[in-house]
């Protein structure tokens, strides 16, 4: 199983840059790269939330899971 990170898709919809999300988030701007990369362990609810409400979005919009047995046609 895989959770799949769509925060990059995301700030692009809503024209905002990585370094202005961090500042509007209170989150360092490598901790914000290593999640916008897919290479974190973890979220605390508490920047989900916050992230959320700096682009407008819901938590499905950046967060996705894609089973391991799915396969692409």
């Amino acid at each position: 199983m895989a959770i799949i990170v769509n925060l990059d898709v995301m700030m692009a919809k809503r024209k905002i840059s990585l370094s202005e999300l961090a500042q509007k988030v209170d989150i360092t701007l490598s901790n914000l790269s290593i999640l916008k990369t897919g290479k974190a362990k973890a979220i605390r609810f508490s920047t989900l939330e916050a992230i959320c409400q700096a682009l407008a979005c819901k938590p499905g919009d950046i967060l996705d899971y894609k089973d391991d047995l799915e396969t692409t046609p």
